[in-house]
């Protein structure tokens, strides 16, 4: 999709960054850096999956940036060592907790958000962006309750907002190629055809990420995003993966009431024991992503309407598949994966 705006009559704009170092954020920097825009990259001094990521390692992977170092879950390292005193125009935020388990959410979805908010006020920013989830429209787990009550508290909080909830990110579909590789079965809950998506890529993603810094139609508005094409379905996606591999498809169905069974179980020994209680919410999780769609939620019928649910970029899910067997591209997945 071409950028409605000519990026060469756009004011640039002194703007933090945080939630850089993941590969929404990486995507979004260098878009806005391409815009002209002066970025300041908030970062732990060891980012990364696990704080393997080293400062050095981070400055090649946010390369034209200027990195500050600090840990966004204190108010005082927001401040002293992020806005620093100094002041900015945006706040930009592809932060987002790595396991969406319940105190993970409330710590970085809401309270780490809420914190940067004030932060942000004192130095001057007008406006924000902010990276959410599509899936918040139906609240059902803890890390969609935490991105809704901060959702709340920037609508509420005086500032031009941009509220960003985009569909499923490649990566998230991605994970089981490597099982089909090695011969075995495409997993698939129930059918493969209790849902659909319409996923979008981190560059297509960090672009528009990017453009509503400058996109008066995009200010103070919930924006729903997909990426391009027809939606998807899991089995869709097994079938094309198989096909890029020149393999003989071969699928396991899960029952979801399978996957109801070890949540109950999980749930009640979680009455004992905080690291089970913890499991069985991320046994929610995967019970969730499994049954409902990552698509716009009509209120009024209460389905999920894949026409309805906004397109934009160029590359689609099946793009990125060629690429991946291809060794063009590859998956870089966190404490959130599942297979």
């Amino acid at each position: 999709m071409t950028d409605p705006q000519n990026v060469s009559d756009l004011k640039p704009k002194r703007i933090l960054v945080l939630g850089a170092t993941g590969t929404i954020g990486r995507a979004t920097v260098k878009a806005l850096m391409a815009r002209g825009h002066e970025v300041v990259c908030f970062v732990r001094p060891k980012a990364g999956v696990g704080g393997a990521l080293t400062p050095e390692g981070t400055a090649k992977l946010l390369e034209g940036a200027k990195l500050r170092f600090g840990e966004v879950t204190d108010p005082a390292s927001l401040r002293r060592d992020g806005f620093s005193g100094e002041a900015f125009d945006v706040l930009v935020s592809c932060l987002a907790s790595r396991t969406g388990g319940e105190k993970d959410a409330w710590a970085i979805d809401y309270q780490a958000h809420s914190d940067a908010l004030v932060a942000a006020r004192e130095a001057g920013v007008s406006q924000m962006v902010l990276l959410s989830a599509i899936c918040v429209q139906k609240p059902l787990l803890a890390f969609q309750q935490a991105k809704l009550a901060f959702e709340k508290e920037l609508i509420a909080s005086g500032l031009t907002y941009s509220i960003v909830r985009p569909t499923a990110f490649f990566k998230s579909l991605a994970g089981q190629i490597d099982r089909l590789r090695a011969g075995k079965p495409y997993l698939l809950f129930g059918d493969g055809r209790l849902t659909a998506c319409k996923p979008i890529s981190d560059d297509d993603l960090g672009r528009y990420l990017a453009e509503c810094v400058d996109d008066d139609n995009r200010h103070d508005q919930i924006l729903p995003i997909g990426g391009p094409g027809d939606a998807v379905t899991p089995i869709e996606q097994g079938e094309r993966l198989f096909q890029l591999l020149g393999k003989e498809p071969k699928f396991k169905h899960v029952p979801v009431a399978l996957m109801d069974a070890i949540i109950a179980g999980l749930s009640g020994l979680g009455r004992f024991s905080p690291k089970l209680r913890a499991k069985a919410e991320l046994a929610r999780i995967g019970r969730y992503y499994a049954t409902e769609s990552m698509l716009l939620l009509n209120p009024e019928t209460g389905r999920y309407d894949a026409a309805a649910t906004p397109s934009y970029g160029t590359e689609t899910l099946f793009d990125f598949y060629a690429r991946l067997v291809k060794g063009e591209a590859r998956v870089e997945r966190g404490d959130h994966a599942v297979f």
